[in-house]
């Protein structure tokens, strides 16, 4: 039987420097009144936990080398992003003159390796996880171990949909449940069988939690998803557990190897 899916916001400090995040979640779920139940899936801020590892940097301390200036001079971005963009990026497709590169970082293809300025102090970046799905999986034992259940977590971040106007929500890492449900060889409701749908359940998951985070000043950096179908494991998650390689990727593959000879954007 089907079951509603609840999703419940939690409030936390804003921070701008190192600090316990394990910690500061339970400190946060006391006094909101809540707590963690078996089954649960705690999103948290990608950001929020690389504030936490300390993996944030001054656009004064950053030395631009020349790749990064001609960079920046092309599609107008400040040359110290362009060159953090260059270290942290796993590659470069292109950019726009707007101020960003379109990149792969971590098997999600996003703006500027994921690197964010907002809600930040002015003059400093936040940087993705070093190692998310390591950092995932260390919240993880030491909830379990607190909360005495058994849980999911997901790193959230927002990304943009290509062709879309607006940010959604997004997976960074995960840890604790199969972030995938193959329903290739089921059948539809006409009998048919499902040839290539492969459900991704931890980025549904992290839409959800996105919608009551938010993006601004809500200063909500946790999510409780509750009541998710969900096949739970202590399996280790990595990122080829979510990530499609480019070959099948319809987006990758039909934008460069695959584009047509005569294809070109067309304006609206």
């Amino acid at each position: 039987m089907l079951k509603a899916l609840t999703v419940i916001p939690v409030r936390a400090p804003v921070q701008t420097e190192p600090f316990d995040l394990c910690a500061t979640l339970l400190a946060c779920l006391r006094a909101a009144g809540e707590s963690l139940q078996d089954g649960d899936v705690l999103a948290i801020s990608s950001k929020y936990a690389s504030i936490a590892a300390g993996r944030v940097r001054k656009l004064s301390a950053i030395a631009a080398e020349p790749q990064a200036q001609e960079l920046a001079r092309r599609f107008g971005m400040d040359a110290a992003i362009a060159q953090l963009v260059l270290d942290e990026a796993d590659h470069i497709f292109g950019g726009i003159e707007l101020g960003f590169l379109l990149t792969a970082k971590g098997g999600v293809i996003s703006p500027n390796a994921g690197l964010d300025r907002s809600n930040i102090p002015s003059g400093q970046v936040v940087l993705l996880p070093r190692d998310p799905f390591a950092t995932a999986e260390s919240i993880r034992a030491q909830l379990q171990a607190a909360a005495g259940a058994r849980l999911g977590v997901l790193l959230s971040d927002s990304w943009l949909m290509p062709g879309r106007f607006g940010t959604t929500g997004v997976a960074i890492a995960m840890a604790g449940f199969k972030p995938i449900r193959d329903e290739r060889g089921k059948s539809d409701l006409f009998g048919n069988p499902m040839a290539v749908t492969q459900i991704g359940l931890a980025d549904a998951l992290a839409v959800c939690a996105q919608v009551v985070m938010g993006e601004r000043d809500e200063a909500t950096p946790f999510a409780i998803v509750r009541g998710a179908d969900l096949q739970f494991s202590d399996a280790p998650l990595s990122v080829d557990d979510v990530a499609i390689p480019w070959r099948r990727c319809i987006y990758i593959e039909s934008l460069t190897i695959g584009l047509l000879p005569a294809s070109e954007p067309c304006a609206k």
